[in-house]
């Protein structure tokens, strides 16, 4: 079967949020299809190191776009009902390219994640198309209106409602429509546009976030995310501002280690700080993970899947979270995670955390045999491949009989 994949961010290395699951998503349909990657990349370092998809495809396209050139794409929309967001991700190259490939190609399936590049083949109609939101963007633009100041919480309101729309009417262009979590699903099925929808999670790689015997510091909490992201910047300066000295009023010696690409000047001030530490961009968060007793991610605006939990507790770590972000993960709170929303709440379940290492041994052993057996890529890239399936057999696809030869072949869909 041939491929057609699609996404906003170039797929590799897979270091991010925005990456990952489109990574393993090609990684794993290559296996036994022919996949061509078409995607945008901001930068030389960003094409050079993106050159190593080679060895997960057939082909990729990568098309160089320039930020300045994408702002003014972005404040053109602002007066159009198109979403200004959208501006940032479109690239006439790319959408020359795709429109060539598909001239001259016959693909049997076009899979694109997120919506602001599905624009490019919204209005083909001769493949099999599946729309992968992943997070739904509109819930999050909605909920940074109310952490923005006037004007910029309104503009951030009207891009809300702006993707709202444009999300209703892109799923319609669809033969099915995908998103990560069963709370990303509910919001999609509540535009009740007709197509068909599902979900699959998000994996860890547990393979490399493993559990060690090496020491951890009782008096060391870590927040892992990059921090040029806002919802990361905006929990670190409320748990700083509001958290943090009860914590230490209680445990004097305490550290805060954030860890994290491209902060902000904001950010790096935050090491004036008694006890903290902002890492910068680092070749490898396992090391700080390992130095915690816990790693602690009061994202008070969460969308989806955190990674950053994700992985802390593959490697054992434990993690006391907000409700919002706990969401995002297939875990019980209080069996495999603590979560909580005030301050008093987080500094009784970090504190529980660093001062009972029975506790501690608990989470550990229960976060990691959680994502296991409830967020293992390949589990999630099974129930991907039955989403196929259920969508090439809609469109009575040649490749339907193709792909369940493969399965009786194989053993299951890979």
């Amino acid at each position: 079967m041939k491929i057609l994949y699609l996404c906003h961010r170039f797929p590799f290395p897979p270091r991010r949020g925005g990456k990952i699951r489109p990574f393993n998503m090609i990684r794993h349909f290559s296996r036994a299809h022919a996949v061509t990657v078409g995607s945008l990349v901001r930068s030389d370092v960003e094409a050079k190191e993106g050159a190593g998809l080679a060895d997960y495809c057939t082909s990729y396209k990568m098309a160089r776009v320039h930020d300045p050139l994408q702002v003014g794409r972005m404040v053109a929309r602002l007066p159009t009902p198109v979403p200004s967001s959208f501006g940032y991700f479109h690239s006439p190259e790319l959408a020359n390219w795709i429109k060539e490939r598909l001239a001259r190609e016959r693909f049997d399936l076009i899979f694109v994640h997120c919506s602001s590049v599905a624009p490019y083949v919204a209005n083909v109609r001769s493949v099999p198309k599946i729309l992968d939101f992943g997070d739904m963007d509109s819930q999050k633009w909605l909920e940074y209106s109310h952490y923005k100041r006037f004007p910029l919480s309104l503009g951030y309101a009207l891009e809300g409602h702006k993707l709202v729309r444009e999300e209703q009417r892109l799923a319609r262009k669809f033969d099915l429509c995908t998103a990560t979590t069963r709370g990303e699903w509910e919001t999609l099925e509540s535009y009740r546009t007709g197509v068909p929808t599902d979900w699959f999670p998000n994996g860890v790689d547990s393979g490399y976030f493993v559990p060690t015997d090496e020491p951890y510091d009782a008096d060391t909490i870590a927040f892992v995310g990059r921090m040029d992201y806002y919802p990361n910047q905006e929990c670190m300066f409320d748990f700083c501002r509001r958290t943090l000295p009860q914590l230490q009023s209680r445990r004097p010696s305490l550290k805060l280690l954030i860890v994290g690409a491209d902060p902000v000047p904001a950010v790096l001030r935050l090491a004036d700080l008694r006890g903290v530490t902002v890492t910068g961009s680092v070749p490898d968060v396992r090391p700080y993970l390992r130095r915690s007793a816990l790693m602690v991610a009061p994202l008070n605006i969460a969308r989806g899947t955190q990674n950053k939990i994700l992985e802390a507790m593959a490697m054992g770590v434990p993690v006391v979270t907000s409700r919002v972000a706990a969401a995002g993960v297939d875990a019980v709170d209080g069996q495999d995670l603590l979560a909580a929303s005030t301050p008093e709440e987080y500094v009784n379940a970090i504190t529980r955390v660093i001062e009972d290492p029975r506790l501690r041994r608990q989470l550990s052993i229960a976060g990691r045999e959680r994502m296991l057996t409830h967020h293992d890529w390949q589990r999630s890239m099974m129930r991907l491949d039955k989403i196929v399936e259920r969508c090439l057999s809609r469109r009575g696809s040649s490749a339907h009989a193709e792909l369940l030869a493969t399965s009786t072949t194989r053993g299951q869909l890979t």
